[in-house]
């Protein structure tokens, strides 16, 4: 049924964007038998890109890992080994606090992450002190998403543990536009 519904809001909008163009003609219908003849989706689309679903599962075997071997560090996670420059990144923004460096897998045309050099897991395990940290996270994504030309709108994410579908435990600001998103985002 979840299909149906995709395929009936999918015609909505074939129908509602052929109305605000003013091509409606004297047959609307015509184009109802192209969108119903392609087979029919098992999802609904969303924002996120098609590799949503692995991203999910990712975000499920991290947890999964973590309370295996709670002992893995912070230094542990591919942030970690970005920050000490380990690992090469795009990186277009560093400062005593954080660094921000384009997405690996973007979502949208536009699409970097803010970190904190102080490594906190998860934002529902920072505290009061870190609040200085986390205001200056958003103003780094703000001017960033200004010097990426992102005038018209952007969207800033911090997914939270296993069901935010948090794959990597460094708290992380992904800044994702350049295009429209949807809503809902997921």
């Amino acid at each position: 049924m979840i299909g149906l519904r995709c395929r009936s809001a999918q015609l909505l909008v074939l129908l509602t964007s052929r109305h605000a163009l003013g091509s409606l003609d004297a047959s609307p219908w015509s184009h109802v038998n192209v969108v119903l003849s392609r087979p029919l989706q098992t999802s609904c689309p969303t924002t996120a890109a098609a590799g949503d679903e692995s991203e999910v599962e990712r975000a499920r075997e991290t947890d999964a890992t973590r309370k295996q071997n709670p002992s893995t560090t912070q230094e542990d996670t591919i942030f970690s080994k970005i920050l000490r420059k380990e690992v090469p990144a795009d990186i277009i923004y560093e400062d005593e606090m954080c660094m921000a460096f384009h997405d690996v897998s973007p979502v949208a045309p536009t699409h970097f992450l803010v970190i904190p050099r102080n490594p906190i897991p998860m934002l529902s395990a920072s505290t009061d002190r870190d609040t200085q940290l986390l205001g200056h996270l958003l103003v780094v994504a703000r001017n960033l998403a200004e010097k990426e030309n992102l005038s018209d709108g952007y969207r800033i994410v911090i997914n939270n543990g296993r069901d935010g579908a948090q794959s990597v435990y460094h708290l992380h600001v992904h800044v994702i536009g350049g295009r429209q998103l949807s809503w809902p985002p997921g």
